[in-house]
């Protein structure tokens, strides 16, 4: 179970539908406590929405949300992923300031579950075998096709909440030419009993904990989060590292070194041998600075810094900040080359 502080929910907010499939009926039964709340669709939800800001974490806390996955989807990738398979779960009971997950649910976007568990891991199934085998490698990797199965939500909170990680993992091990990936803040133990026999990769995501405990709300320590690390590989994961959002501020370059210091001195050199990485320079936009304003406005001391960004329309529409072409790339720089002075085993798959 996840710590009480972190989750508890006293309400559920469900479509009738989950009450006709096994794991929509077995989530309820794990909550027995909170009170049921029929909804049309889990993406409308009044109370949710009109919530005031103050109100944000608690209703990450207290609320869960259950519903149907209606449109099954993957759609072509190529940083992360060679796809990106259709969600599992929406939101996420972590508050990262920089999350760039659509709060569709109200700025708070508690933790949604999807149940039809089965339809969407046939899906995927059905998917990867149109694939055939991967026959040229890529940056995302050198045999197989690749599924991110977490874009929106933290799969290591959810597999406290649900089986469906479990039966994720378990539908990877056994397809001769795909992988599972996602990535996640939180240290749970729970995912290591899995026996994914390296068919699922787990991309563990650390920041220097002077800015991860700004800017990482509600999410596991960074010590534990690279402790936890060594965990996953010895669990038989694919280990990668996720180092994002790269933040720029006075100090950063010392603070990344000792972070990758912290990082060798703890992983087990077995661990070493193939690691990757992903480096994701921050990005952020004019409506998440208003929203974090109303709840969390030192984030946006170092999250706000226009005369470092400009404005760029992303691959799926959205308007964001990012630092300025040429800034960027000499941060890029910067950033490797220290990264490569102290972990020169660490492959960087993607720079972004």
């Amino acid at each position: 179970m996840l710590p009480a502080y972190l989750f508890d929910p006293r309400i559920i907010f469900l479509e009738p539908a989950i009450r006709e499939g096994e794991r929509g009926r077995e989530i309820l039964a794990r909550f027995p406590e909170a009170r049921q709340v029929e909804v049309a669709s889990h993406w409308s939800i009044p109370a949710l929405r009109e919530g005031a800001a103050a109100d944000w974490l608690a209703a990450k806390r207290d609320v869960l949300v259950l519903g149907v996955k209606k449109t099954l989807a993957c759609r072509p990738n190529g940083r992360s992923a060679d796809f990106i398979a259709p969600s599992v779960s929406n939101g996420c009971a972590m508050a990262c300031a920089y999350c760039y997950v659509a709060r569709r649910k109200g700025h708070a976007n508690p933790v949604t579950v999807f149940t039809n568990i089965d339809a969407i891991t046939g899906f995927i199934a059905r998917h990867a075998a149109r694939q055939g085998m991967k026959l040229e490698p890529n940056q995302v990797d050198a045999r197989d096709w690749v599924y991110d199965i977490g874009e929106n939500g933290d799969l290591s909170v959810d597999a406290a909440i649900s089986g469906n990680v479990r039966d994720l993992v378990a539908l990877f091990r056994d397809l001769p030419n795909a992988k599972g990936s996602f990535a996640t803040k939180f240290a749970n133990p729970a995912i290591l009993d899995y026996d994914p026999r390296g068919r699922t990769r787990v991309r563990v995501s650390l920041m220097p904990e002077a800015r991860a405990r700004l800017l990482d709300v509600r999410t596991s320590p960074v010590a534990e989060r690279i402790a936890f690390a060594g965990q996953v590989f010895r669990a038989g994961y694919e280990l990668h590292l996720n180092f994002s959002p790269v933040v720029v501020h006075e100090g950063w370059e010392a603070e990344w070194r000792e972070l990758f210091r912290q990082i060798d001195g703890q992983l087990p050199e077995a661990a070493k041998q193939g690691l990757a990485a992903e480096v994701i320079m921050l990005t952020h936009s004019a409506e998440l600075h208003g929203v974090n304003l109303a709840w969390h406005p030192r984030a946006e001391e170092l999250l706000w810094q226009p005369r470092w960004q400009e404005e760029k329309t992303s691959q799926n529409g959205a308007r964001n900040l990012r630092y300025r072409h040429g800034v960027k790339g000499r941060l890029l720089q910067r950033f490797t080359a220290i990264l490569g002075e102290e972990m020169p085993y660490c492959r960087i798959r993607y720079a972004f």
